[in-house]
Formats: structure tokens, sequence, C-alpha cells
């Protein structure tokens, strides 16, 4: 048996695909952006918090790596709507991907903070430092820098899970190539355009990431040189 590929069957549908890319972005980029801020602050306490803010966060954190992202994503879309909150599919995959990737980012920047050299705080107490000036010039800052590869990595890994909000109706990519595929009938073909297009997405994010880690941390080097 021989299969014709018809990809034609899909150009009506391009305007569909790119906006479903457009959301994609768009969830990714706000999950990425609260998710760092969920992370790092848990990373922090868990760090150098009080005992019983140190066990929240590292259940938090086993709780949310030991369970699959989808059963978080539907726990958060049909367990707020339980409680009488009523919330569009979209918000609600913006708030399982961030408490996900709050607890991987939190683990990474954990590294990077017990990376830094006790003598850099020894230094930064000399200098008569305040504690929130530590932790911003002397420990956060280098620790971000060190582990920011890897976090590149998690936010890329983020970018293609958002593919599992399809399930709960947010329509990113893979919830378009769903509709199309159910109405072309050509689903061979369209799940290959979207296995392109995601592809395509990852090099835009790690091109756009690596652009921002040379702004910002190679202004900081230069700084730290001139000083």
């Amino acid at each position: 048996m021989s299969y014709q590929f018809d990809f034609a069957a899909l150009l009506p549908y391009w305007p569909e695909f790119a906006m479903g890319m457009w959301l994609t972005l768009q969830l990714s980029a706000v999950a990425t952006v609260l998710g760092f801020v969920v992370g790092t602050l848990c990373a922090i306490g868990r760090a150098d918090g009080p005992p019983a803010v140190k066990w929240a966060v590292a259940t938090y954190v086993e709780i949310i790596r030991n369970t699959p992202l989808l059963v978080q994503i539907f726990l958060v879309y049909f367990g707020v709507a339980t409680l009488g909150v009523h919330v569009s599919a979209n918000m609600a995959a913006v708030a399982a991907l961030v408490v996900n990737v709050g607890a991987y980012t939190s683990e990474i920047v954990r590294a990077g903070l017990e990376s830094v050299h006790k003598a850099q705080l020894e230094a930064a107490d000399c200098l008569g430092l305040s504690r929130a000036q530590t932790y911003w010039h002397v420990i956060l800052r280098p620790a971000v820098e060190r582990v920011y590869p890897a976090l590149t990595s998690q936010y890329v890994l983020l970018m293609l899970a958002s593919s599992i909000t399809s399930q709960i109706s947010a329509e990113e990519l893979t919830a378009v190539a769903n509709r199309v595929q159910s109405d072309t009938f050509r689903s061979f073909e369209t799940y290959i355009v979207v296995g392109l297009l995601y592809l395509l997405l990852s090099f835009v994010v790690r091109i756009a990431f690596w652009l921002f880690g040379m702004g910002v941390f190679a202004r900081r080097r230069k700084l730290g040189t001139a000083l």
C-alpha cells in the first residue's frame, strides 16, 4: 500500500498555524517570566529561609517533579472550576506551566546559589553591603549567569511541553493541528508540519535566550572589568 502525501491540503490553514505558533510563544513567554520569579524565590527560601519555608519549598518541588504535567494541568483547570472560579483555558494553562517550571527553576537556581564561594560573601560583609545588596550583586546575578544554559534548556522544554495544554482546549499549536487534521483527514502531513514548526520555534527561542544572555551578562562582565 502506497501513501500519497498531500501537503497542499494544509495551505488554507497556514493562518491558523501562525496563530497557534504565536499563542505558543505567548504562553511560553509568560510562564517563563513568572516561573523564573517563582523558582528564584523558592531557591532563596530553600537556601536561606527558616526551616518551615525550606520544608514547604522542598515538598512543593518533590510533588511537582514526581507527578505528570498533564495531571497538574487537569488539577488546575478542573480543580479551580470545582471551587467556583471560572478561568479560561489559556489562563489555566499558564498557571499550570508556571507551577511546573517554577519547581524545576528552583532546583537549577539553587545549584547556582550553592556555587557562590563563601569568600565572596565575606568580601561583601567587609564592604558593608546590605543583605539585599549582597544577594543581588554577589549571589543571585553570578549564580544565574552560571546556570543560564541550564535555564535556557529548561525553558525550551517548557515551550515544547506547552503542547500538552491542548488537552484543555488552549488554542496553541498542537490544538490547531488537532483541528486541522480532523478537517482535512491528513494526519501524517499535519503532524509533520507541526513537528517542523516546533523545531523552528525551538531555534527561535534558543537564539532569543542567547542574545538576551549576551546582552545582559556581557555587559555585566564589562562593568566588572572596568571596576
